[in-house]
């Protein structure tokens, strides 16, 4: 299937929501919402994006906050990870936004579609 630039899709081999931004033979090139480091998809390990993700995705997408906290163990490590990123490496670098989008696609999967 191909997808149109723009549109929000969930790389199933890591329950990713991402955003497709080219398309480069048989494999997407997409990126975490509101922005980020790029990578590659097969088309197959796509699936569109339902209705509640990207409505997570568009209340989330450009926040520089973390989502709040909802008493889960994962969210407790993975907002921990990106606090210690954000210690070491200051707020505004790629690593620390890795590990804010970590924490947000983990949120937006796993509470925000509940």
């Amino acid at each position: 299937m191909t997808y149109r630039v723009g549109a929000y899709v969930v790389d199933t081999r890591e329950d990713r929501v991402a955003q497709v931004i080219g398309h480069r033979g048989a494999h997407v090139q997409v990126r975490a919402p509101g922005g980020g480091t790029e990578w590659e998809v097969p088309a197959a390990a796509l699936r569109l994006a339902v209705g509640q993700e990207r409505e997570a995705v568009r209340l989330l997408a450009n926040s520089d906050r973390a989502p709040a906290p909802s008493g889960c163990a994962r969210c407790a490590e993975l907002e921990a990870a990106w606090r210690a990123a954000c210690a070491a490496t200051g707020e505004r670098t790629v690593t620390t936004g890795w590990a804010l989008n970590r924490f947000r696609n983990h949120w937006r999967l796993d509470h925000a579609t509940r």
